[in-house]
Protein backbone atom coordinates (compact mmCIF):
# COMPACT_ATOMS: atom_id res chain seq x y z
CA UNK A 1 0.00 0.00 0.00
CA UNK A 2 1.18 3.39 -1.15
CA UNK A 3 0.22 6.39 0.83
CA UNK A 4 0.28 9.70 -0.38
CA UNK A 5 2.76 12.50 0.95
CA UNK A 6 2.04 13.93 4.08
CA UNK A 7 0.77 16.26 5.19
CA UNK A 8 -2.26 15.34 3.51
CA UNK A 9 -4.04 19.00 2.94
CA UNK A 10 -7.85 19.60 2.65
CA UNK A 11 -8.68 19.03 -0.97
CA UNK A 12 -7.31 15.53 -0.20
CA UNK A 13 -9.57 15.06 2.25
CA UNK A 14 -12.73 16.01 0.30
CA UNK A 15 -11.80 13.21 -2.31
CA UNK A 16 -11.81 10.95 0.85
CA UNK A 17 -14.79 12.12 2.79
CA UNK A 18 -18.39 13.04 1.78
CA UNK A 19 -18.54 15.81 4.62
CA UNK A 20 -18.34 19.88 3.17
CA UNK A 21 -18.71 23.14 4.90
CA UNK A 22 -19.69 23.86 7.59
CA UNK A 23 -19.51 20.27 8.51
CA UNK A 24 -15.72 19.38 7.52
CA UNK A 25 -13.95 19.21 10.32
CA UNK A 26 -10.37 18.38 9.35
CA UNK A 27 -7.94 20.90 8.02
CA UNK A 28 -5.05 18.55 7.50
CA UNK A 29 -3.75 15.10 8.03
CA UNK A 30 -0.49 14.98 9.44
CA UNK A 31 0.49 11.34 9.85
CA UNK A 32 -0.83 8.00 9.37
CA UNK A 33 -0.11 4.56 10.60
CA UNK A 34 -2.68 2.36 8.33
CA UNK A 35 -5.10 0.66 10.34
CA UNK A 36 -3.46 1.85 14.07
CA UNK A 37 -3.68 5.41 13.97
CA UNK A 38 -4.20 9.15 12.55
CA UNK A 39 -3.13 12.27 13.62
CA UNK A 40 -5.03 15.47 12.02
CA UNK A 41 -5.34 19.12 12.86
CA UNK A 42 -8.52 21.42 12.99
CA UNK A 43 -8.04 24.95 13.33
CA UNK A 44 -10.57 26.65 14.63
CA UNK A 45 -11.32 30.19 13.75
CA UNK A 46 -14.08 32.99 14.54
CA UNK A 47 -15.64 32.67 11.28
CA UNK A 48 -17.13 29.31 12.20
CA UNK A 49 -21.18 29.26 11.71
CA UNK A 50 -21.83 27.70 15.72
CA UNK A 51 -20.05 30.31 17.22
CA UNK A 52 -23.28 32.87 16.37
CA UNK A 53 -25.13 31.24 18.91
CA UNK A 54 -22.69 28.98 21.36
CA UNK A 55 -22.48 31.63 23.23
CA UNK A 56 -22.55 35.30 21.84
CA UNK A 57 -19.80 37.17 23.34
CA UNK A 58 -18.04 33.88 24.87
CA UNK A 59 -17.52 31.85 21.69
CA UNK A 60 -16.50 27.74 22.92
CA UNK A 61 -16.57 25.07 19.87
CA UNK A 62 -19.25 22.80 20.47
CA UNK A 63 -18.16 19.39 22.37
CA UNK A 64 -20.06 17.41 20.02
CA UNK A 65 -18.18 19.02 17.29
CA UNK A 66 -15.13 18.09 18.80
CA UNK A 67 -16.03 14.67 18.86
CA UNK A 68 -17.50 14.87 15.25
CA UNK A 69 -13.72 15.76 14.42
CA UNK A 70 -11.98 12.74 16.14
CA UNK A 71 -14.92 10.60 14.27
CA UNK A 72 -14.24 12.58 11.06
CA UNK A 73 -10.33 11.66 11.39
CA UNK A 74 -11.38 7.99 12.18
CA UNK A 75 -12.89 7.89 9.12
CA UNK A 76 -9.72 8.85 6.97
CA UNK A 77 -7.57 6.86 8.82
CA UNK A 78 -9.94 4.01 7.53
CA UNK A 79 -10.36 5.50 4.25
CA UNK A 80 -6.17 5.79 4.21
CA UNK A 81 -6.17 2.12 5.39
CA UNK A 82 -8.05 0.75 2.43
CA UNK A 83 -5.60 2.07 0.11
CA UNK A 84 -7.96 5.24 -1.19
CA UNK A 85 -5.87 7.64 -2.55
CA UNK A 86 -6.32 11.33 -2.98
CA UNK A 87 -6.51 11.41 -6.54
CA UNK A 88 -9.82 9.06 -6.74
CA UNK A 89 -12.75 10.07 -7.18
CA UNK A 90 -14.75 6.91 -6.92
CA UNK A 91 -17.44 8.20 -4.16
CA UNK A 92 -16.58 8.36 -0.74
CA UNK A 93 -17.96 5.71 1.95
CA UNK A 94 -19.93 7.15 4.09
CA UNK A 95 -19.68 6.54 7.91
CA UNK A 96 -22.31 7.36 10.85
CA UNK A 97 -21.59 7.61 14.28
CA UNK A 98 -23.12 4.68 15.98
CA UNK A 99 -22.41 5.18 19.63
CA UNK A 100 -20.14 7.77 21.96
CA UNK A 101 -18.51 6.10 25.26
CA UNK A 102 -16.34 7.99 27.88
CA UNK A 103 -16.66 11.34 26.60
CA UNK A 104 -15.03 14.00 28.46
CA UNK A 105 -14.26 17.31 28.16
CA UNK A 106 -11.80 18.95 29.80
CA UNK A 107 -10.89 22.23 28.68
CA UNK A 108 -12.85 24.74 26.27
CA UNK A 109 -11.93 25.06 22.59
CA UNK A 110 -12.23 29.05 21.54
CA UNK A 111 -11.43 30.25 18.09
CA UNK A 112 -7.44 30.81 17.53
CA UNK A 113 -7.23 26.97 18.78
CA UNK A 114 -5.16 24.26 16.61
CA UNK A 115 -6.66 21.01 17.60
CA UNK A 116 -4.36 18.29 17.42
CA UNK A 117 -6.99 15.35 16.72
CA UNK A 118 -5.26 11.78 17.56
CA UNK A 119 -7.28 8.76 16.90
CA UNK A 120 -6.22 5.09 17.60
CA UNK A 121 -8.54 2.37 15.71
CA UNK A 122 -9.06 -0.10 18.21
CA UNK A 123 -10.86 -2.69 16.39
CA UNK A 124 -13.13 -3.41 13.50
CA UNK A 125 -16.48 -5.56 13.33
CA UNK A 126 -17.74 -6.10 10.01
CA UNK A 127 -18.66 -2.33 8.81
CA UNK A 128 -17.96 -1.20 11.86
CA UNK A 129 -14.66 0.40 13.25
CA UNK A 130 -13.70 1.81 17.36
CA UNK A 131 -12.25 4.30 17.15
CA UNK A 132 -10.03 5.98 20.66
CA UNK A 133 -9.74 9.17 19.88
CA UNK A 134 -8.32 12.75 22.13
CA UNK A 135 -7.96 16.30 21.05
CA UNK A 136 -5.49 18.53 22.50
CA UNK A 137 -4.51 22.26 22.33
CA UNK A 138 -0.78 23.73 22.95
CA UNK A 139 -0.55 19.67 23.95
CA UNK A 140 -2.82 19.68 26.71
CA UNK A 141 -6.00 16.87 26.42
CA UNK A 142 -9.36 18.83 25.52
CA UNK A 143 -11.45 15.74 24.90
CA UNK A 144 -11.46 12.31 24.89
CA UNK A 145 -13.98 9.42 23.83
CA UNK A 146 -14.43 6.17 22.41
CA UNK A 147 -16.67 6.27 18.96
CA UNK A 148 -17.88 3.22 16.94
CA UNK A 149 -18.70 4.07 13.12
CA UNK A 150 -20.36 2.05 11.07
CA UNK A 151 -19.34 2.39 6.98
CA UNK A 152 -21.97 2.43 3.97
CA UNK A 153 -20.82 2.48 0.91
CA UNK A 154 -22.40 5.49 -1.21
CA UNK A 155 -24.49 4.94 -4.34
Amino acid sequence: MTLPPFPLDVRCIEQLLPHRYPFLLIDRVLSVVPKQKIVALKNVTANEPHFTGHFPGNPVMPGVLVIEAMAQAGGLLTMLSDGKSCAENSGPSQFYLVKVDNARFSKMVVPGDQVILEVTLKRTIRNMALYEGCALVDGKEVASAEMLCAETKSA
